[in-house]
């Protein structure tokens, strides 16, 4: 087994290195090292010589922060590796260590290849694991008492950053009960000072005029009002900013006389945000008013901060002694799939529906290139209205603990979404995404008995809908994971370029390469080259050694550099690439998320003859399975019931046989099947939905999760086609799946030729799609093409590159 050995450096930077061996290292003499440990060890000495541990270390945690200041002094040579700091807690079995990662090692976190809670020279588990030990009772290296709450290491941050995204909250850090030390001092303030209520007009009326002692300087009179929106988390900590929680949220509040924006600024944050929700009325004092950042000149905002001075915050009942000074409720704009047709494009609305698929969490580029990455995934609601699904890409909220809470056959409210149509203006092709502001409330939090949404007559019109669904029904359809692109690109390459603007920024071969080896865990980026197709395989999931295969001999003659998209390194072996893609649901094709992957394999070594003849080789199996398989429920609405009533209980309540041969061998030569063929990955496939471990699946599809094979996917079948950059000849491998589409299907038929198949990235759903023997037999049409080839890329973790063809357009001219 190949080790990865730790190595720690004996200087103030405790950097964590790797090296590759087969043997122990030498352990470092403990006697030689102070600890403060719980924030930070001291070492004796300061050169730089590094001490070894001989023994295997596993990593229980790594936490994220970002650099200030002075963290350029502990990584001065590492200027240019980023923004992001990590330490990790290392143990051994007996004790534990906190140590900080050299920057130069950040992309092994980034791709998720040094994992937290695995055995550093192994397999997970297999010489016990931490299964061994309990690693919270483990003292920590150098300390016989209790460390407390642990800081960042190398910077002045007194909370960590989630490791996937710089929206959600992480740690205990951030409280659910108001600060009980700010409640005993407000309550000995109000003794003091006699109270008096102030308006929102009052106070923007003051503040624009000038006018002194109301709306200037600390403001004492307190502000009743009700928080009608929460933003999600703002993060704006940078290298250059020593702020220990650089941390603000906005909420929209209001009370009889106007509305607002009021600011809660860093440590404010911790101690309130969790707690804070719309719908609650909140008692403000001690706060400052001030013009309001970029808006208009007559608008103000509060800003509420834990110094200078400290604000005074508190949650009112409804029953509050003050009616006069009750605000009015939070109003909603509910639409329906059916009015959302006719809806024009940015409208902000609020949605409920039945949630039938849920995609995997995936990330992508703030504003295209930014360093920031943003953790989204895809959500497919349906609320009888229309046969038109209500597709949601869903951004971080200020709700993560929702998020992880999105199962299928859930009942799903969204609020403050913003309408996206497509820019080719296709009424049907058109999707929901995230404002500042938006929430999720879903069925198993207890949301939907708390809100008051659950008594307006859409909703309730909704729900007469879903008592009148059968759980059988619905779990037929769905789904859950897997890769999804939504909307579908245009079928031709005048549509393609005007969507992008004209600028389809074709990539030459070692420029594709490079941007993959770039892409961090779970980041997706579309790219588009200019190819030839030299190979397509059709294949089987667990059955990959009998497959179709069609070959260019002409084209595989060529020596042109090929890469493996498993690893980030180039090599000079075709690589595997993996790909997935799920059949039509049995409602609507346009319901069915598209799984695809890459998978390449060497050539053929023998292929040195010169010959224009191609190769076929056929091997499949003498039956087919089917393509689903539907889950059996005993309880015929049992799910869907329980969804409903929670909108009225209290918080406390709970196939054929096939011998399709091709024949016409004479045209083809019989060859040995591909020397390499790597599996597809778990992670593209769709999973059939399983209420029995919700739970469990939902984990394994998460951020950070491990699909295994217990669940069951929607399909087995897919093809790979093998792509020749015609700018350098560099190989790429992509699957391609066209079972079905997750757009609406077009309303003209059109022929399940290769062009037309691979235009649409589907076949035509109005004929019978052709056998895999006929479509390989037909892939002679593809030979001498130049193709535009759309490509969609995701790094799934370690050394694996999802690649998908989502479409190819003849390049005639």
């Amino acid at each position: 087994m190949h080790r990865i050995v730790f190595v720690l450096a004996a200087c103030p930077t405790w950097r964590l290195q790797t090296a590759s061996s087969t043997e122990p290292c030498a352990a470092p003499d403990r006697t030689r090292w102070k600890s403060s440990f719980g924030h930070q060890m001291q070492p004796d000495w300061t050169w730089s010589s590094p001490a070894v541990c001989r023994e295997v270390l596993y990593v229980v945690e790594l936490q994220r922060y970002s650099r200030d200041q002075g963290s350029s002094v502990y990584f001065p040579q590492a200027v240019l590796n980023g923004d992001d700091l990590y330490d990790a807690t290392l143990t051994d079995g007996h004790c534990r260590l906190r140590v900080t990662l050299d920057p130069g090692l950040n992309p092994l976190v980034e791709s998720y290849k040094l994992l937290s809670a695995e055995v550093s020279d192994g397999a997970p588990g297999e010489d016990g694991g931490l299964r061994s030990f309990n690693v919270d009772s483990l003292s920590w290296f150098g300390s016989s008492g209790s460390a407390g709450a642990l800081v960042p290491l190398r910077a002045n941050r007194s909370v960590f950053l989630p490791l996937w995204n710089n929206v959600d909250y992480s740690g205990e850090a951030w409280r659910e009960a108001p600060p009980a030390e700010e409640e005993e001092e407000e309550e000995e303030e109000e003794d003091r000072v006699q109270r008096h209520a102030v308006t929102v007009s009052e106070l923007r009326d003051s503040f624009l005029i000038g006018r002194r002692g109301v709306a200037r300087g600390v403001v004492h009179h307190q502000l009743i009002v009700r928080i009608i929106n929460k933003s999600h988390l703002m993060y704006y900590g940078r290298r250059d900013l020593n702020c220990e929680c650089p941390y603000k949220a906005v909420l929209e509040v209001c009370d009889r006389t106007g509305s607002v924006c009021v600011v809660l600024w860093n440590s404010v944050c911790l101690g309130w945000y969790r707690r804070l929700k719309p719908g609650d009325i909140l008692n403000l004092r001690r706060y400052r008013v001030k013009g309001r950042f970029q808006a208009q000149l007559d608008d103000i905002e509060i800003s509420v901060n834990s110094r200078n001075p400290a604000a005074l915050i508190s949650v009112l009942p409804e029953s509050s002694p003050f009616p006069q000074h009750i605000p009015p409720a939070a109003f909603y704009r509910f639409c329906n799939s059916k009015e959302l047709l006719d809806r024009p494009h940015g409208v902000v609305c609020d949605v409920i529906g039945l949630l039938t698929f849920s995609g995997r969490p995936e990330r992508i580029r703030n504003d295209g290139r930014g360093a920031e990455l943003l953790e989204y995934h895809w959500l497919r609601l349906e609320d009888g209205s229309s046969n038109q699904p209500i597709m949601v890409k869903l951004f971080s909220t200020s709700q993560p603990d929702a998020h992880h809470k999105l199962h299928p056959l859930s009942v799903v409210v969204c609020t403050r979404l913003k309408l996206i149509r497509a820019a080719d203006g296709c009424d049907l092709a058109f999707y929901l995404t995230n404002t500042t502001y938006t929430q999720v409330y879903c069925t198993g939090m207890r949301h939907h008995s708390e809100m008051s949404y659950r008594k307006l007559r859409p909703v309730r019109q909704f729900l007469q809908w879903l008592r009148s669904q059968d759980d059988q029904e619905v779990l037929r359809r769905a789904l859950i994971g897997g890769f999804f692109i939504y909307p579908s690109p245009p079928v031709s390459l005048e549509l393609y370029m005007k969507d992008r603007r004209g600028v389809p920024g074709f990539l030459r071969g070692a420029e594709l390469q490079r941007e993959l080896e770039r892409l961090r865990y779970r980041e997706r980026q579309t790219f588009c080259i200019q190819a030839a197709v030299t190979m397509v395989m059709y294949s089987r999931r667990g059955e990959e050694k009998h497959c179709l295969c069609w070959t260019d001999r002409a084209s595989s003659l060529c020596s042109s550099p090929c890469f493996r998209n498993s690893s980030p390194f180039p090599s000079s072996t075709p690589v595997t690439t993996r790909s997935a893609r799920s059949p039509p649901s049995s409602s609507s094709p346009s319901l069915s998320p598209t799984s695809l992957g890459s998978t390449s394999t060497p050539a053929d070594p023998r292929s040195g003859r010169k010959s224009r003849k191609r190769r076929f080789t056929e091997t499949l199996p003498r039956k087919r399975r089917p393509f689903v398989t539907l889950q059996s429920e005993q309880n015929k609405s049992v799910i869907l019931f329980e969804a409903s009533m929670e909108f009225l209980e209290s918080p406390n309540a709970d196939e054929d046989k096939e011998e399709d041969e091709d024949g016409d061998t004479s045209s083809f030569l019989t060859g040995p099947l591909p020397l390499e063929q790597s599996d597809i990955t778990l992670e593209t496939l769709p999973l059939r939905y399983d209420h029995a471990h919700k739970e469990e699946q939902a984990v394994a599809i998460a951020m950070g999760g491990a699909l295994t094979g217990r669940f069951d996917s929607v399909l087995d079948e897919y093809y790979t086609l093998r792509l020749r950059a015609l700018s350098d000849g560099v190989l790429v491998d992509a699957l391609f799946l066209p079972l079905s589409c997750s757009s609406p299907p077009p309303l003209l038929p059109y022929a399940n030729t290769w062009t037309s198949i691979l235009c649409h990235g589907a076949f035509c759903p109005h004929t019978p799609p052709p056998s895999p023997a006929d479509l390989i037999g037909m892939a002679t049409q593809l030979a001498n093409q130049r193709l535009v080839c759309v490509l969609e890329a995701c790094h799934l973790g370690g050394a694996t590159t999802e690649i998908v063809l989502s479409r190819a357009f003849p390049l005639n001219h």
